[in-house]
């Protein structure tokens, strides 16, 4: 029995003189990697991937598809990291990738494009892979400007947009050790695993700083952290920024007030030699144009004599194009890029041909589910007009909860890509309003364009203030013990032909910043907002003090001589 008892205390002797080895080796594996930096190595996650893309330093999770010219890459890739806007329509398999310089299209499986209108030979076609559309990236970097490293060996991809920029540097060992080679961790600590070791003088791009760590990038697309001390930086890489070249036309804007006056054309043309003078008018946008039918047709009522008087008279013409205000047209026109297309090219022809300055689109009374293609349509015709030296502007109403004629604009993004968003600030009581009143008091005026420059950042220089040269006569009849509201239309003339007929003394309204006159006829009370000397003033005043781009009026036929004097202000 003893000999068992002291074999079991050899046994207990040599697993605690282990057991104390083992600690102490395990002390001793600390301290050094404490002292010395964690030895271990691991893989980076994307190892086993064909052609990984990284962005300032990050696996995306997406990979290209072929390599150099050929190279593909992910749409979903492009359109999350470099454009929200570039379109993918599946019916056709067409890809739209438009911005305020350049229209490209192209379709799936074909080597030929469209860049502006013209033919454009693409380094490789479109694909659909897995599912997902491929494009090719030469026509990706035509558009967008980015730049893109492709490393030889490991086949990763680095992709950098234009304008961005990253500072390149050199690792080297400054204690002396000239062939040591530096740990490139996977976390910005010593106790992180090592990726990879790097040899001195390999140049790098320095993505971020945490501490006293750079997060840096090699060639080969290894990104990790090195010690800042081991990191002498270089020059900065720059990708160059894509240009926006202004048109002659844009450039001739810059800083200039416009005045313009919209022209309604129906049935007859307009005599401009039976028409008033218009001091002071620049601008001139006659309604000529619309879109007729589900392909897209555009039906033209230009006037070239019309277009000569204008341009004598020194004013730039401004055709305008509408969707006919007929919501389901509007949803069969804009479906697809083939009749958008069609649209923009033939309002860019009839341009040319009738020696236009301009374009100015009015689409109103569109379904909301349309809102979408209206944008679209603009972006697509933007570069187009700019190819062409036309500026391109588009009528917006003040924000509200209409669905047809409000909910579907999406303000801040045409007023990024047109030269001008045209607020048609009139109409706070439209011509079936349940109660009476201004057409467009100064207080909601003022309001529904801040709000246009606030919430959408329009910037104040591109947003003209919409004015109205008309009025509504309203008129209260009572019946049935209640009021019966209704109303009419008339111009500036005809009122003043009604004040003096019935010998009114307009007042001043300070809370709606307009004369009124009241009167009763035949048992009918009658109320006038007056737009006048008075509240033609207020809105230039109010144009000048938030820097807009200038004032458009409708219309020309509402308007009496004195009218254009006031709104010449505008110009000084």
């Amino acid at each position: 029995m003893a000999r068992i008892h002291s074999r079991r205390r050899r046994k207990r002797s040599r697993f605690k003189g282990a057991a104390s080895l083992l600690l102490f080796a395990a002390i001793i594996c600390a301290i050094t990697v404490v002292w010395y930096g964690n030895p271990l190595h691991e893989k980076p996650d994307w190892q086993g991937s064909v052609r990984p893309i990284f962005m300032k330093g990050k696996l995306t999770g997406y990979e290209a598809q072929s390599s150099g010219k050929n190279m593909l890459m992910p749409l979903k890739l492009i359109q999350g990291q470099i454009d929200p806007t570039i379109r993918y329509e599946d019916d056709s398999q067409t890809v739209i990738m438009a911005t305020r310089q350049s229209l490209l299209h192209m379709n799936v499986s074909q080597t030929q494009g469209e860049l502006n209108g013209k033919a454009y030979v693409l380094s490789a076609a479109p694909q659909i892979i897995g599912g997902e559309v491929y494009i090719p990236i030469e026509a990706v970097r035509e558009v967008y400007g980015i730049s893109i490293h492709e490393d030889p060996v490991t086949g990763a991809v680095i992709l950098m947009k234009a304008g961005e920029k990253v500072r390149l540097g050199s690792v080297e060992k400054k204690d002396g050790e000239q062939d040591a080679r530096i740990a490139l961790r996977k976390e910005a600590s010593s106790l992180s695993f090592i990726l990879t070791d790097v040899s001195q003088q390999t140049k790098v791009r320095i993505w971020s700083q945490q501490g006293d760590w750079y997060f840096v990038q090699l060639d080969n697309g290894y990104a990790g952290y090195i010690k800042s001390d081991c990191i002498s930086e270089g020059e900065e890489l720059a990708i160059p920024s894509v240009k926006d070249e202004l048109s002659i036309s844009e450039k001739h804007w810059e800083g200039r007030p416009v005045n313009l006056a919209w022209e309604a054309v129906y049935n007859r043309k307009p005599d401009p030699s039976k028409f008033d003078p218009m001091p002071g008018v620049n601008v001139v946008s006659p309604t000529w144009f619309s879109v007729v039918d589900d392909e897209g047709t555009v039906e033209s009522k230009a006037d070239p004599a019309y277009v000569s008087w204008a341009h004598r008279k020194g004013m730039e013409v401004w055709g305008l194009l509408s969707n006919s205000f007929n919501p389901e047209i509007t949803t069969e026109a804009l479906s697809t890029f083939e009749r958008r297309k069609s649209i923009v090219d033939q309002m860019i022809s009839l341009a040319l041909e009738n020696d236009l300055d301009g374009i100015n689109i009015d689409f109103e009374n569109v379904h909301t589910k349309d809102g979408p293609n209206v944008t679209q349509f603009l972006r697509e015709l933007k570069p187009m007009a700019r190819a062409h030296d036309l500026i391109l502007s588009i009528d917006v109403t003040p924000k509200s909860q209409s669905e047809m004629w409000s909910a579907f604009l999406d303000r801040k993004s045409l007023g990024a890509i047109t030269d001008y968003l045209m607020v048609m600030a009139y109409d706070e009581h439209w011509a079936a309003s349940p109660k009476a009143g201004s057409v467009a008091s100064l207080p909601w005026t003022e309001a529904s364009i801040k709000r246009v420059l606030q919430e959408d950042e329009v910037p104040p220089q591109k947003v003209i203030l919409g004015i109205p040269l008309y009025t509504r006569v309203w008129s209260e009849t009572p019946k049935e013990g209640k009021i019966k509201v209704t109303s009419k239309s008339l111009g500036m003339e005809s009122v003043a032909d009604i004040i003096a007929e019935f010998k009114l003394k307009p007042k001043f309204r300070a809370s709606e910043g307009q004369n009124y006159v009241e009167y009763t006829e035949d048992g009918v009370v009658k109320k006038i907002w007056l737009e006048d000397q008075v509240s033609l003033k207020a809105r230039v005043e109010l144009a000048k003090s938030l820097n807009l781009g200038g004032i458009g009026v409708w219309s020309r036929s509402f308007a009496d001589k004195n009218a254009w004097i006031t709104l010449k202000e505008i110009i000084k």
